[in-house]
């Protein structure tokens, strides 16, 4: 759900009725009998609505809640002026976060990943590159991460090229950044090089231009004041006349794979 209004899901998707689609496919998804888990995707223009998320959630009967503050790559990344928000809508985000895990504890799981730009150390993106998970894109290729396209030096197989297993052991791409030895310092040497691997490749690539560099969010980093200056410099473009729908650079499905302003 891109909000947890229908005005807020229908104009940040640029779809109208969308909203209410939604809605009834996770009703059909509870009536069936299947798991349902509830995908919140964090930024300017919803993160007030993150009390509402929790109540939609439950009124769904989902057994999961998923509040992901946007990750700044691909089509985000295009839109990062438009989608930060504060550091104090951030805190306040956290709190009610976290009242509300201590609160629904047993009752529903509520996941919650923390926006890079305002932290300190990185994630373990997708549990360290090329773990224990990967996707399968609708066009068959095979990719570590869903944003990991976004590294133009990787090329991924497609399925059907060769079997899952034979790219998951033997693809270049995925072995490019799995385990510690791809690692430059800090990371190579750092004491948590096996708790966050690292953290983001495609963030390292769209703010260091570097796959292999040090994730920027972290403190660690030569570059992780510029996540700050980035931040900043988003909010002051963020201007009430640009909150409109049309300031937003909206994917067109099947076009490309990669954002371009100029599109």
């Amino acid at each position: 759900f891109q909000g947890a209004r229908p005005a807020t899901t229908d104009r940040i998707g640029n779809h109208g009725g969308s909203h209410e689609k939604k809605l009834e496919t996770a009703r059909r998804t509870r009536a069936a009998g299947l798991p349902l888990t509830i995908n919140a995707p964090i930024h300017r223009h919803n993160i007030e609505e993150v009390p509402e998320f929790i109540d939609l959630a439950l009124s769904l009967g989902a057994e999961r809640l998923e509040i992901a503050n946007v990750q700044y790559a691909g089509w985000a990344l295009a839109n990062r002026d438009m989608l930060m928000p504060e550091r104090a809508a951030v805190e306040r985000q956290a709190d009610i976060v976290a009242a509300a895990q201590e609160q629904l504890a047993g009752v529903m799981n509520i996941d919650f990943v923390t926006p890079d730009y305002f932290a300190i150390y990185p994630k373990p993106c997708m549990g360290g590159w090329a773990r224990d998970a990967f996707m399968v894109a609708p066009d068959g290729t095979v990719l570590p991460c869903h944003a990991a396209q976004t590294i133009p030096s990787l090329h991924f197989e497609r399925f059907g090229e060769r079997t899952l297993a034979e790219i998951w052991t033997d693809s270049p791409a995925f072995n490019a950044f799995r385990g510690t030895g791809w690692m430059q310092e800090p990371c190579r040497s750092c004491e948590r090089r096996e708790i966050d691997w690292g953290g983001c490749r495609c963030q390292a690539m769209a703010i260091a231009g570097d796959a292999a560099a040090t994730d920027p969010a972290c403190i660690k980093s030569p570059i992780h004041n510029h996540m700050a200056i980035l931040a900043d410099a988003a909010l002051a473009q963020a201007a009430p006349e640009r909150n409109g729908a049309e300031s937003f650079i909206f994917r067109r499905i099947g076009a490309t794979t990669r954002p371009d302003k100029s599109a």
